[in-house]
């Protein structure tokens, strides 16, 4: 199991570390960032006791290979992919909302529907629609970004009126938000899958809107097969998905939702081996294209030269 649990380089020119739930993020000279996709796994907000092998690589091909797919919309934050499992991009200074954008009514959208809510993030939503249904057009429905807790919905009005964003940029940024996920519903309709949600996070670097972080990922959207969904509809069944889901239904089905006094179940090697499985799976659906597993080694090691030999061009 030659996973990446957690990183603890020192890199020349480093002035801060940072790490998050599943990424650990070096600053290069207060200009560059060196993320690196762990191979941990959260799920219900906690995250799990064991690694996931390939799980890091995974999402960071999947969001290289967006980016670049989609760098004709507005500039990207990537300056290289020295290593299969990180990303060295730009440090800019990031917008304090997630633009989320949403295609059907699946997940939250769905649950506050059927609760009875009729409004999401100052969006109106129709009568008489059903789980999955795809909406009569895509919607935006922002979050907050919370430094500790659950991110929290907020409508385009709210944040304009509390400065969160201005209304110049905020315009700017719905438009890309539109831009980039016609793009990923185009894309994924090639790959014979249905781009359901996804959330996109932005930032500005001199002066300029750029697109950070990863998109189209499965950690950060949801998928349906395409194939079957007209029919699975019509008969009210539920849809085949394509995230990270499968984790959630795991812990659920053995008594954890990350609430009080609840435990983790115990991650076998089996159960760490199939995870992987899936994920490896996800990529090849996402990407169409067969993964490549790294050749074998001492993965920190290979991570921190990688990155050592990147950063000697860059910086």
């Amino acid at each position: 199991m030659n996973a990446i649990n957690e990183t603890n380089f020192n890199f020349k020119g480093q002035t801060a570390f940072y790490r998050g739930k599943v990424r650990d993020v070096y600053t290069i000279a207060d200009e560059y960032l060196v993320m690196v996709a762990s191979d941990r796994i959260s799920a219900f907000d906690v995250v799990l006791p064991r690694a996931i092998p390939y799980k890091g690589q995974v999402l960071n091909q999947i969001a290289a290979k967006f980016l670049e797919a989609t760098a004709d919309i507005l500039p990207n934050w990537v300056v290289s992919v020295p290593d299969p499992s990180v990303t060295i991009g730009k440090k800019c200074e990031p917008f304090k909302v997630e633009m989320v954008i949403r295609g059907y009514l699946a997940g939250h959208a769905w649950r506050t529907y059927r609760e009875g809510g009729r409004e999401l993030c100052g969006v109106s939503l129709p009568e008489g629609l059903r789980e999955n249904d795809k909406l009569p057009e895509p919607i935006i429905t922002p979050t907050t970004k919370a430094a500790v807790g659950h991110d929290e919905d907020i409508s385009r009005e709210e944040i304009i009126a509390q400065g969160i964003v201005s209304e110049e940029d905020y315009v700017q940024l719905e438009a890309y938000t539109q831009a980039l996920y016609k793009r990923g519903t185009e894309i994924a309709a090639e790959r014979g899958l249905i781009l359901v949600d996804t959330k996109y996070e932005f930032g500005k670097k001199d002066g300029d809107i750029c697109l950070m972080d990863e998109i189209h990922t499965p950690d950060s959207s949801r998928y349906f097969y395409a194939e079957g969904y007209e029919e699975r509809q019509a008969q009210e069944k539920p849809q085949k998905q394509l995230s990270k889901e499968f984790v959630r239904q795991w812990l659920i089905e053995n008594g954890f939702q990350g609430k009080d006094g609840q435990h983790v179940p115990e991650m076998t090697d089996e159960i760490v081996n199939s995870i992987s499985e899936r994920y490896i799976e996800l990529y090849e659906h996402i990407a169409g294209e067969k993964f490549i597993y790294p050749e074998a080694g001492e993965v920190l090691m290979r991570v921190e030269n990688n990155v050592q030999q990147a950063l000697q061009r860059i910086v």
